[in-house]
This record gives C-alpha cells, sequence and structure tokens, in this order.
C-alpha cells in the first residue's frame, strides 16, 4: 500500500477499531471514483467510519438523515427568486461535498432516491435545465438498515448498480468491542488528522486508473462477469457497470498493496463485494438453500484462473 494510503488507514482504525478489512476495501472504492454502499443494523459503526474518512483525507463532509419526508431539492438544490436582482438563483443543495453521506437511504422515497442517480453516475447535477459538476473527487457513501427494518423499502435495481460496493461491518470481535468502550469517553473522532491532501488522493486515483492490466485479466473478468447470466444459479447477471466496476476495483487494491500490476488474487478479494448486490438468485439456488455469496463462491471456483 503506499505510504500516504497506509497513514490514511492508520488514522481511521483510531476510531474504527477492528475493520481493517472493510477500511481497506472502502478506501480502494474511493481510489476506484466508486460509490459504497454498506448495508447493516444500526450502531455498528457506519456513521463513524464516513466521518473518519473525511477527517484524515481532509474532505468537505455533509450528511443527510433521509426520512420520507426529505425532497430531491435538499439533496441537489433548487432555484430561489431574489427579489432584489428580479432572478431566480441557484442554491445549492447537500451533495455539494467531497464526501456525501446518505444515512439510512432506503427509508426515504424513490422520488429522493432517483435524485442521486445523476449524482452518483456523472457527478453533475442537473436543475432547472441547468447542469453543474460537483467538487473532485465525490463519493456518496450510504449507510441502509437491512430489508424488513421498520420503515425500509427495497432500493431500486437501477439505485443498486451505481454503487461499486456493497459491505457490511458485522458486529466487532471481543477484543476490538473492548477497545470500543475504553475509548468511548475519550471521542476518538476528535484524535484524528488529515494523512493526505486532496490534490495527492486525485493523484493516486490517476495512477489506480491508468495502472498495467495483462490480457488474461481483462478476459478472466468478462468470463466471470458472463457467467452471472448464464448460470443457473442466478435469475438476473451483472450488467456491464458490474464488470467496469470490478475492474476498477481491483487495479485500486492493486496500488492500495503498492503493486503497478493486477493479479487474479486482487479480483477474488473484491469479488463478492462488487457483484453480491447486482445479482439475483434463481429459484433453483434458492431451493437448495443457497445464499447469493455461497452462489458466487460457486461460480468463482468453476473458473480457470490465468496464470500471469
Amino acid at each position: 500500500m503506499g505510504n500516504k494510503m497506509i497513514q490514511v488507514k492508520e488514522e481511521i482504525e483510531k476510531a474504527v477499531k477492528g475493520k481493517s478489512e472493510i477500511v481497506e476495501k472502502v478506501l480502494a472504492a474511493m481510489l476506484a471514483g466508486g460509490h459504497i454502499l454498506l448495508e447493516d443494523i444500526p450502531g455498528v459503526g457506519k456513521t463513524t467510519l464516513a466521518m473518519s474518512i473525511a477527517k484524515s483525507m481532509a474532505l468537505t463532509y455533509k450528511r443527510v438523515q433521509f426520512t420520507p419526508d426529505v425532497l430531491p431539492s435538499d439533496i441537489v438544490g433548487f432555484s430561489m427568486y431574489n427579489p432584489d436582482s428580479k432572478t431566480f438563483e441557484y442554491q445549492e443543495g447537500a451533495v455539494y461535498c467531497n464526501l456525501f453521506l446518505a444515512d439510512e437511504i432506503n427509508r426515504t422515497s424513490p422520488k429522493t432516491q432517483s435524485a442521486l442517480l445523476e449524482v452518483m453516475e456523472e457527478g453533475n447535477v442537473t436543475v432547472d435545465g441547468v447542469t453543474r459538476p460537483l467538487p473532485s473527487p465525490f463519493t456518496v457513501i450510504a449507510t441502509e438498515n437491512p430489508l424488513g427494518s421498520s420503515g425500509t423499502q427495497m432500493l431500486p435495481e437501477s439505485q443498486l448498480d451505481r454503487f461499486m460496493v456493497c459491505l457490511s461491518m458485522g458486529y466487532p470481535d471481543h477484543d476490538a468491542a473492548v477497545h470500543i468502550l475504553k475509548d468511548n469517553a475519550s471521542n476518538p473522532l476528535s484524535q484524528l488528522e488529515s494523512a493526505i491532501t486532496v490534490e495527492e488522493f486525485v493523484e493516486l486515483r490517476k495512477k489506480a486508473n491508468t495502472l498495467y492490466v495483462h490480457d488474461s485479466i481483462y478476459d478472466y473478468i468478462v468470463t466471470l462477469i458472463e457467467g452471472t447470466r448464464t448460470s443457473e444459479l442466478f435469475s438476473m447477471g451483472a450488467s456491464p457497470r458490474g464488470s467496469i466496476a470490478l475492474l476498477r476495483m481491483t487495479k485500486a487494491m492493486a496500488v492500495l498493496h503498492g503493486r503497478d500490476y493486477v493479479t487474479p488474487e486482487d479480483i477474488r478479494s473484491v469479488f463478492f463485494d462488487v457483484l453480491g448486490h447486482r445479482v439475483k438468485l434463481s429459484t433453483k439456488a434458492r431451493a437448495e438453500g443457497m445464499n447469493v455469496e455461497e452462489a458466487l463462491a460457486s461460480l468463482f471456483s468453476q473458473v480457470k484462473v490465468p496464470r500471469t
């Protein structure tokens, strides 16, 4: 991992205990220019993670608590009439920042959720026919409670597909839980310092984007993606956007580990995180008692690993 990103990870882990792998994958998704969906029960540190990232990377940060009465204009902004100038003036919405935390995104209305589609795909906001660019870099970290929790509804496939990875933090292990209790009184977030500038992070993003990839790796990724469409275990496979996300995430993992080339192991490490929310199990797979992770693992084991 590049020295700067090691420092960023160390800073974040002062506040987020025992979740080294999750922190690494979130940083990789940001390096890859993607957005992150954190699906978990309340109270396991999702918001703390987002705030820690913003502070340790000197990013401007805004948070919206999604509820049924949040409007699209709260997110993307609106035009307001100014009687002095006799013109309509644009008022910026909450997405004008480097890191936008959409907290409990599956509690708001589909109309408000859809306001994020253009934002996440193109990095732009269009209000009253005028398109405006968002700050760069721009990342959405959205949290959602598991389906079935009070007041939740499913995100549409078009929205899910725009998240590069879907991660679950889970409960801390015993040692991490002890550390969390010990640090409770000291507010560890207040002790975090910036370990990288925005300009340095943008340069690392460029490096990840232009990283060398062997032809056999491209072929391997496409074969895996095609497998989700042809396997009898899935009723819906991954889209071309999914294959691009897998490639970009794989490149970012290589950069994080200090390499200028991609290995099959990079693909294996992020395969489920990139594709788990993009595929749907078939009736056959559900009848056999399989979950999505098991079905993807079965597919992965059937595809020959390239020798690079």
